[in-house]
């Protein structure tokens, strides 16, 4: 039994045993702070160009001359795209994070200007341009996003991985968050909709150009388990489709996912027709993440240094569900202080579980490759995104409502399916089951087995 020592290049040191005929020496790289960063700008700048028409789409309708039930395919084109190219990402990244990032920069590039090359005239923009143009943006998101849980695996150890998958994670819904509101405040009447592409476009693109100058990989391995060879694509299919503790939490996670996504395209419609403002509506979503993301920069270094996986996922994921019930009667009230109390409490249980839910399913699922289990789910996300957007739109009441055009059956159809998830979470490690949530990952580097 021989010890292994694991060093970081900022001089810190950590020891694990592991049955071994040489004793192996690991360290992390302050390069990898580069690629993390540089993964979380792209996650940003790929969700304001998600919702770059989404918080004023009245003002977007007016542009192209279309209905809000056209701009609202603006944002379902997104979620659909990344179903599409899911299994390319997962392949890609199963190459290196690296290869990923690039695919993703050269696509956000492209489906920027071309956008932009459709609004160009302040008069009026071309439809087709700006659906294709989402469409290819929207290819480029799966292979940004569900590349955190690879870079953390190849890049981290288990000290620092849920904070690692965090930061990119949770920075596009921050890329959400500033869409909601900037861009309700930029853009005040149909005109200014071609100057806010040509202003996306600017950022994506210098957001993106450092992509192609990022390290590969670590010159040496970081820890165990990133020398322990990862099953292939078709053997980790069979474990998925043979494992319920990942189905209990793929289920809740994609749902929670697909209807954060539709909540936050549909914010605007949902609260305007209740006498609250563009701005209001606005600030509402920019609370909903605001307020995740400081709670989820508490929570993940905690959930890093005790790995209370299942008992944090069994109290966030039903608290999730409580909110979509209690905020189908907060608009009706015309206040303010009702929703944005609701919205921050979702925003917290929301981005809170995100990343411990990645990083649990990576964790349960060793050996898997990282991107197999999270890509999947992000992709189911999208997916439950895309419909609950178009479900929403179908729901929405008639002109002669009161009021008109409101979403309120909507909110009743996200609550109900939210509660009937509810319970999924509720079951890990029950009725004998208790081995099959142990952390395999973290155990291959104590020296258990994985």
């Amino acid at each position: 039994m021989n010890t292994i020592t694991i060093n970081n290049k900022d001089s810190k040191t950590e020891t694990a045993s592991e049955p071994t005929s040489q004793p192996a020496a690991y360290r992390t790289y302050n390069r990898r702070w580069f690629g993390l960063v540089q993964l979380s700008l792209m996650n940003m700048v790929v969700s304001v160009d998600w919702l770059t028409y989404a918080p004023v789409s009245e003002a977007s309708s007016q542009y192209f001359n279309v209905s809000l039930t056209t701009i609202n395919w603006l944002s379902t084109v997104f979620f659909l795209a990344f179903v599409l190219v899911s299994p390319i990402a997962i392949f890609a990244i199963h190459r290196g994070p690296k290869l990923a990032i690039v695919i993703a920069a050269l696509l956000i590039l492209v489906g920027n200007w071309v956008r932009y090359a459709g609004s160009s005239r302040p008069q009026r923009g071309s439809i087709v341009s700006a659906l294709v143009g989402q469409l290819i943006v929207g290819f480029a998101q799966p292979f940004i996003l569900a590349a955190p849980t690879r870079y953390s695996d190849l890049w981290f150890t288990d000290r620092g991985r849920v904070a690692a998958t965090a930061m990119p994670s949770l920075a596009n819904p921050l890329g959400g968050a500033l869409a909601q509101l900037v861009i309700s405040m930029l853009v005040k009447k149909a005109a200014a909709v071609s100057d806010l592409v040509l202003y996306v476009s600017i950022i994506s693109t210098v957001c993106c150009l450092p992509a192609f100058f990022l390290p590969s990989r670590p010159p040496t391995p970081v820890g165990p388990s990133a020398e322990i060879p990862k099953l292939g694509f078709r053997q980790s299919l069979y474990v998925i489709r043979h494992s319920p503790e990942l189905w209990i939490v793929f289920i809740p996670f994609a749902v929670n996912v697909g209807f954060f996504n539709s909540f936050s395209s549909l914010l605007n419609q949902i609260m305007v027709p209740y006498g609250y403002s563009n701005d209001d509506a606005g600030i509402g979503g920019a609370i909903l993440i605001f307020v995740g993301l400081v709670v989820a920069a508490i929570t993940s270094p905690l959930i890093d240094r005790t790995k209370a996986f299942v008992r944090t996922l069994k109290i966030l994921l039903p608290l999730i569900a409580l909110c979509y019930l209690v905020f189908i009667w907060m608009p009706e009230t015309r206040s303010l202080v009702g929703p944005y109390i609701v919205l921050a409490v979702l925003g917290a249980a929301s981005f809170a579980s995100l990343p411990i839910a990645l990083e649990f399913l990576t964790e349960v699922s060793h050996p898997l490759s990282p991107e197999v289990t999270s890509t999947i789910a992000w992709a189911a996300g999208q997916l439950f995104g895309a419909v609950f957007v178009l479900v929403s739109g179908a729901l929405a009441q008639g002109p002669n409502a009161t009021p008109p055009g409101n979403l309120k059956r909507a909110l009743i159809f996200e609550g109900v399916i939210a509660a009937a998830t509810c319970p999924l979470p509720l079951l890990l490690g029950l009725f004998g089951r208790k081995d099959k949530v142990a952390l395999r990952r973290v155990g291959s580097r104590m020296g258990s087995p994985a």
